[in-house]
């Protein structure tokens, strides 16, 4: 017999919004944290596993990045694309109190309030990505199209050129 999911607030969101996802539970390593975990444990590629990050920046305050799960997001073009002259990754004490989500179960959906979203442009070249649903050990698969409109985010170049 196959467990219940239990929806998250995200999940809650998207549903009412009528935008169509897949929730994927997988193991959670709280020792590793990492996208390449995740990725492993669903058995996907690393491409298509996001991690949401969020920054503040001098000018335009908070705003949230999702790049693929083995790039380093680039402070310099984060900066750019939301209009800054310099940002920095959130203390990890803030992202709670912030948005609401642990590391490690960031989402770019349903954060306590909205803020700026950027995609890394690779993301539109997929027929899905995976994000956090909002809790460690489980995902959203859905259309990266579908996510970006649902959240209003702008595409750009946002990482480094090499892979981690």
């Amino acid at each position: 017999m196959k467990k219940a999911i239990n929806k998250t607030n995200a999940a809650r969101l998207l549903t009412g919004a009528g935008v169509a996802y897949e929730l994927i539970p997988y193991e959670v390593d709280e020792n590793n944290l990492a996208a390449d975990h995740v990725a492993e444990s669903l058995g996907e590629d690393i491409n298509c596993v996001f991690k949401t990050l969020v920054l503040h920046g001098d000018r335009s305050g908070y705003f949230v990045c999702v790049v693929p799960g083995n790039r380093e997001v680039d402070l310099k073009k984060a900066a750019r694309a939301a209009g800054d002259r310099k940002v920095e990754l959130v203390a990890m004490k803030e992202l709670l109190p912030l948005t609401g989500y642990i590391r490690g179960g960031c989402s770019p959906v349903g954060m306590k309030k909205p803020f700026p979203t950027f995609f890394h442009e690779s993301a539109t070249g997929l027929d899905f990505i995976y994000v956090s649903a909002g809790q460690r050990g489980l995902q959203l698969k859905m259309s990266p199209t579908d996510l970006i409109d649902f959240v209003g985010a702008t595409v750009c170049d946002l990482c480094k050129d090499e892979t981690i």
